[in-house]
């Protein structure tokens, strides 16, 4: 492993460091003709959007690895936006890239790289959810437009949102992985009905949506028919990547250190207590371990080697680290643990950490359940035989 930089990484540091000095101004965070223009400039140069081609959008950049970890670095640390959060950039541009038509990359990618295009994700429907490939929600072919009739849920944020990319069945006759495609769709029009989840936390980030004869053009397919299982899994690698990340899960830890400092238990700081001392290192060592894993992955790929099955472990490392972080938080915060959860952006003390740790359990089922991911773990990490031969999510 090798974390030094090498001169050129040095250079280019210390060019992104000075753009941001210059061009980056925290206090217009909320100006969004601001942050639209600044994101454009910083596209520009290279700096985002760095594996979408220029005519899409993008920043256009050979693949490099370390860049891109110094420049998260240094936006992170300048508290700079970078991308357009959400499952457009982070999941469906990706997955058109490598499956869609030139069309479709013209059509879709640049708009989504805008944030004029957002995206939710119809993959999740009741009774089918791990079991993904038995979902019912079918699309049918009518002359140049698919008719699409079903019932998804769990979808994230479905009531910002303006499109779906969707996995539906299109061949009935056909074995259930066999008979599914990957189709988008507008949601300004008829027949498409948004109804937000009240979720535990008093929150309804997830929304169930009903598509009653929805109409889309024949050539929204990505990939082709019946071959939808292949395009998604190439979704969900870009999903489970992007709730793997350590990055959240650094900051977290900060802030929970910081809750025990100031919580006081029985007259003492918490901190000062052993067994909460006890917990909260075993919870930095999974957290270094974590990191360290991170930079083994990032050496490896600047020599465009595989991670292996170490990359298999990084979404169910990441969840299980938010679950004891929320648990040890929850314990902490004692009775107030009782008190309504604050939502987002709301001013709140120690309740707001009830958030995290209803959160954490959703996280274990997003992307994949932490069961799911310890049978790919398992069978395609370790080459372990599988239990069964029934079908499982991807």
């Amino acid at each position: 492993m090798d974390l030094s930089y090498s001169p050129d990484h040095i250079d280019f540091q210390q060019q992104v460091r000075e753009f941001l000095r210059k061009e980056w101004t925290p206090a217009k965070a909320g100006d969004r003709q601001y942050v639209r223009a600044f994101r454009a400039q910083a596209t520009e140069l290279g700096y985002l959007y760095r594996s979408v081609p220029r005519r899409y959008g993008g920043g256009e950049q050979p693949p490099d690895v370390v860049k891109a970890e110094i420049i998260r670095e240094a936006f992170g640390a300048a508290r700079a936006p970078m991308e357009v959060p959400g499952n457009g950039v982070a999941l469906l541009t990706p997955t058109l890239l490598e499956w869609g038509t030139e069309a479709q990359k013209e059509r879709f990618i640049p708009a989504t790289v805008r944030g004029e295009y957002l995206w939710a994700q119809g993959y999740s429907e009741p009774g089918a959810g791990s079991d993904l490939a038995s979902l019912r929600s079918k699309a049918e072919l009518v002359g140049d437009e698919w008719i699409i009739n079903g019932h998804k849920i769990w979808t994230t944020l479905a009531y910002t949102s303006t499109h779906m990319f969707a996995l539906l069945r299109t061949e009935p006759d056909a074995p259930k992985h066999a008979g599914l495609s990957y189709i988008l769709l507008d949601f300004k029009q008829p027949g498409v009905k948004v109804r937000p989840i009240r979720q535990i936390n008093g929150q309804q980030e997830f929304c169930e949506v009903f598509l009653d004869g929805v109409r889309t053009p024949a050539d929204w397919l990505v990939g082709e028919r019946g071959k939808g299982w292949q395009v998604s899994r190439t979704t969900l690698k870009f999903e489970r990547n992007h709730v793997g990340s350590s990055t959240r899960t650094v900051g977290m830890v900060k802030q929970l250190i910081k809750l025990a400092q100031r919580t006081k238990i029985d007259g003492r700081p918490a901190i000062e207590h052993e067994d909460i001392r006890q917990r909260l290192a075993v919870i930095e060592g999974y957290v270094e371990a974590q990191v360290w894993s991170g930079y083994h992955q990032l050496t490896l790929a600047g020599k465009q080697a595989p991670a292996g099955v170490l990359g298999l472990t990084n979404k169910l490392s990441t969840t299980n680290t938010y679950h004891r972080v929320a648990s040890l938080a929850a314990d902490i915060i004692g009775a107030s643990a009782l008190l309504e959860p604050k939502h987002e952006g709301d001013r709140g003390g120690a309740e707001k950490w009830m958030n995290q740790y209803f959160g954490s359990l959703g996280l274990s089922i997003a992307g994949g359940t932490s069961n799911i991911q310890r049978n790919i773990l398992a069978e395609r990490g370790l080459g372990l035989p599988r239990a069964d031969q029934a079908d499982r999510e991807p």
